[in-house]
């Protein structure tokens, strides 16, 4: 009989990174942005990536989702080797199980912050469509508080509530793991501050993975893990 107090369980990592480099020609030569990065990631971990601008860690992040090619090195997201695929495929596996924060919010001027939530509901057909994704669209502006703002453009919006929409965007198709650019990085300290326990809160709620590249050091202080980038290169923050 499997004694199951005592028995070892092995998690597979929701995302595997192993040796990433990432170089790039410019007028002077070869640079390198990223050297020879490796970590893993647990399901529902929360993993803090910090450094000086210019250390790589936005090339990391986007390397670690497919939305970038490494230069050499390894990424296994969801199970899946993103060697293995191409630009669709990519697109696919992030489709419903990945959510990315941008920096600059990314939010299309055109669309309300409703259609901007709806937009990867019904990419995805995560809820079926329809009223039935619009009803999950408005669910997730109601999370973040932003209900009476739904009908409003980016443009009419403040920075903090932009980067709500994205969040709520990122996370309304209930993705595995989510991916967050500096989440806090344009905000003032008391939205910075909401944004942070908006996160954490609907982490606990989902069940996703974050990883979140900060210079924040409230919102590092109350990830699971801390790890530091300089010069291209990944190690322990303590």
């Amino acid at each position: 009989m499997l004694d199951l107090g005592t028995a070892a369980v092995t998690v597979e990592p929701i995302c595997r990174a192993v040796g990433l480099t990432k170089n790039v020609t410019g007028p002077g030569g070869q640079l390198t942005i990223l050297d020879g990065a490796s970590l893993s990631v647990a399901p529902g971990e929360v993993v803090a990536i910090l450094g000086a601008s210019g250390s790589g860690k936005s090339t990391l992040l986007g390397l670690l989702a497919g939305l970038d090619h490494p230069s050499s090195g390894e990424v296994a997201l969801c199970g899946q080797s993103l060697a293995d695929l191409d630009e669709d495929g990519r697109a696919a596996l992030r489709s419903g199980r990945v959510g990315f924060v941008f920096q600059n919010f990314q939010l299309l001027p055109t669309l309300t912050a409703l259609e901007n939530v709806l937009l990867p509901l019904e990419l995805t057909n995560a809820v079926g469509g329809g009223r039935a994704a619009t009803a999950s669209a408005g669910e997730a502006l109601a999370r973040v508080g932003l209900t009476a703002r739904a009908d409003h453009y980016p443009r009419q919006l403040s920075g903090g509530e932009q980067q709500r929409v994205a969040i709520a965007r990122a996370f309304a198709p209930g993705p595995a793991i989510l991916f967050a650019d500096e989440p806090t990085g344009n905000l003032d300290a008391a939205t910075g501050a909401r944004i942070i326990d908006l996160l954490l809160a609907l982490r606990a709620d989902a069940g996703a993975a974050l990883v979140l590249v900060t210079h924040d050091p409230a919102l590092a202080r109350r990830c699971d893990r801390r790890l530091h980038m300089q010069d291209g290169r990944l190690e322990v923050s303590v």
